[in-house]
């Protein structure tokens, strides 16, 4: 995520639904226990991949209904008891869509992805983490495009375990078929969906 800094222009002590009410389309803000976080603008690297990943997600996903695929900024509340995030994308399957309102997800995503920035490598690496842990999040992707690395979780017995890589590839626990060549994400420009297409067409023959 981008990096977030507290604003003394911003209210204080709102609820979360009182939050939602003041937030606008145009302001990128998370809400942690009453205290307001504005989100900066997002870097081209973290956008390259942002835009990249909603793509390839909405690809495999969207065509035979498998879910939605949300990209920032939406906010998410994983819980009641935990605060109110923006992650950069997220992903609810089909059974779960109830969840997902008209202003934010009431309820853990079954998938999370966060683009670490330098700003928000602590907020997304254990904050975020151990929230994201605690409300339910089956699978929690961190990307660092600094250092070029991915790492993937999933949830097992309450606690992130790291998802295995077979080289290059990552395989989602949570959209059964669904694999990542990871030097896509490192690539500028990043490939384009029909290659991406033709990839998956061609491990399958």
């Amino acid at each position: 995520m981008p990096s977030a800094v507290p604003s003394p222009l911003i209210p204080a002590g709102l609820s979360y639904s009182e939050f939602l009410e003041w937030l606008d389309e145009d302001v990128r803000a998370e809400w942690v226990h009453g205290e307001i976080l504005i989100m900066s603008h997002a870097s081209r690297p973290h956008q390259r991949i942002s835009d990249f990943l909603t793509a390839v997600l909405k690809l495999f996903v969207e065509p035979v209904g498998l879910g939605e695929v949300i990209s920032a900024p939406f906010q998410m509340r994983a819980s009641s008891e935990l605060p109110g995030r923006e992650p950069d994308i997220l992903f609810v399957v089909q059974s779960r869509l109830e969840i997902v309102k008209d202003t934010f997800v009431d309820g853990a995503a079954d998938i999370v992805v966060e683009i670490i920035s330098p700003e928000s490598r602590t907020r997304d690496t254990v904050d975020k983490f151990a929230e994201y842990q605690r409300g339910g999040v089956q699978e929690y992707w961190l990307i660092d495009p600094e250092n070029r690395e991915a790492t993937f979780y999933g949830l097992s017995d309450g606690t992130y375990q790291c998802l295995p890589q077979d080289g290059n590839r990552f395989r989602s626990s949570v959209l059964n078929g669904f694999w990542l060549h990871l030097p896509w994400l490192w690539s500028a420009p990043t490939p384009s969906i029909l290659d991406v297409q033709a990839a998956w067409a061609d491990a399958e023959d």
